[in-house]
């Protein structure tokens, strides 16, 4: 069996636009959410992992998702309202993200005091979502 096989695929995706987090479940009956920044930031780009350099992403604390398309049924594309929209989350990204989030998310605040970055938004905005 490959790698791919044993990951078990999204059954459900649910963003949470007020908390800036999407929702997560899978078919093995597990359920997680991660934050939008944490996606952005662990973008599986080319433009985020820097063809085998990974790119420290800052100011994304206040980043959200604008848009999930469905690519096949193996991936999702995430756009964020940044503009960033060329990252594939495949089934298997997704599940490894969400299993992993509290050691990705120490590196990533470990890199970002490593680098003297910040997390915070370059421009303060206030953003409103019309439904």
């Amino acid at each position: 069996m490959s790698p791919q096989s044993d990951t078990p695929k999204v059954t459900g995706l649910k963003l949470k636009r007020k908390s800036r987090q999407l929702e997560i479940s899978f078919d093995n009956g597990q359920q997680y959410t991660l934050s939008c920044e944490l996606l952005r930031v662990y973008s599986p780009s080319a433009e985020v992992h820097g063809h085998g350099n990974p790119v420290l992403v800052t100011h994304k604390k206040n980043v959200n998702i604008d848009a999930i398309t469905p690519v096949g049924n193996y991936a999702v594309k995430l756009v964020f309202d940044d503009g960033h929209d060329t990252g594939l989350y495949s089934w298997k990204v997704l599940y490894d993200l969400a299993t992993n989030q509290v050691d990705l998310w120490e590196n990533y605040l470990a890199r970002l005091r490593a680098a003297k970055a910040s997390r915070e938004p370059l421009i303060d905005m206030a953003v409103k979502y019309h439904t």
